[in-house]
């Protein structure tokens, strides 16, 4: 019985450790100004293209970190803006790509009836190293494609400060 004890207690001594790490995790997270670099950037490539747009750069939960308007971007651009990058994080994957494996008669076209999600193109996940740090949303240049264009150069520009 006494063996019985000894061999019980460096079971349960020896599994704490492991329990231990498995209750917690580490994440990685933007800074604020790696957020707002990533949002002037993308403001500044859709100003060079001659678009007025919202960028709206969301943290991994989705929650908004950075939202940028130019003087004539519409009413509906913030908002829109950020609804991208939520979904592109919420989803963990591009808006564009969702666009397609969400139409109608499609397995995943039940996402279209969402309240907060935003099917179009122009949200993207800001990743590195395999893991999602975020997620970058732009609205309001003609079309999905060209919104998507932004929110890359956007990424681009801070890829050096995320991938160490």
């Amino acid at each position: 019985m006494k063996t019985f004890a000894i061999a019980f207690t460096l079971a349960v001594a020896s599994t704490v450790p492991a329990l231990a790490q498995e209750a917690t995790f580490n994440t990685r997270q933007l800074t604020p100004d790696t957020a707002l670099d990533a949002a002037r950037a993308a403001l500044a490539s859709c100003r060079k293209a001659g678009h007025q747009v919202a960028v709206a750069v969301v943290d991994r939960a989705g929650v908004t970190q950075v939202m940028l308007r130019d003087r004539f971007a519409g009413a509906h651009t913030p908002e829109t803006a950020s609804g991208k990058a939520w979904t592109a994080v919420s989803f963990r994957t591009s808006t564009t790509e969702l666009v397609d494996i969400t139409q109608a008669g499609r397995p995943q076209s039940g996402i279209r009836h969402l309240t907060r999600a935003v099917l179009v193109g122009g949200g993207m996940l800001i990743e590195a190293q395999g893991a999602i740090l975020g997620g970058i949303g732009v609205s309001g240049a003609p079309g999905g494609e060209a919104d998507d264009a932004c929110a890359k150069a956007g990424i681009a520009a801070i890829r050096d400060k995320i991938d160490f």
